[in-house]
This record gives structure tokens, sequence and C-alpha cells, in this order.
């Protein structure tokens, strides 16, 4: 059964964060996460077509009639 402890490296140590698991011997695999990882820029339009999109119609249902719709069946 495989369960996840969150700890911290430092120093050559690994220092638990949550509780201790109760094993005396166990086989673990240790992942990394760098701290200084950049966050997620937001995305944005360029600056020639900010502002410049218009909403049609209701929003929630479509502009055109569900029998004019092109669909194969």
């Amino acid at each position: 059964m495989l369960k996840s402890y969150e700890a911290i490296y430092e120093n050559g140590q690994v220092k638990s964060i949550s509780e201790q698991p109760q094993v005396n011997t166990a086989r673990v695999i240790v992942t990394f996460i760098e701290e200084t990882l950049p966050s997620k820029k937001r995305r944005t339009a360029p600056e020639s077509i900010a502002g410049k999109g218009k909403t049609l119609g209701d929003i929630v249902s479509p502009i055109v009639d569900e029998e004019d719709w092109e669909c194969l069946k």
C-alpha cells in the first residue's frame, strides 16, 4: 500500500512536516519539488485585439436554431 507524507529536505536531512509513518523499515520514493519554480503567468490578449471582443446574443443558448446546424448523423 502506498502512503504519502510531506517532509522537507534540508542540509542532507529529511524533516517530517506531517505525522511520521509508524514503520520500522520501508522503501521510499523521493520527489524533489523546487520552491523557486516560477508561477504561471496569466495569458493576456495582444494589445492589437485587447478589448475588441463582442458577445453576440445569449451566452448560454446558441445563436442559430438547432434546425440550422449542419451536423452529420
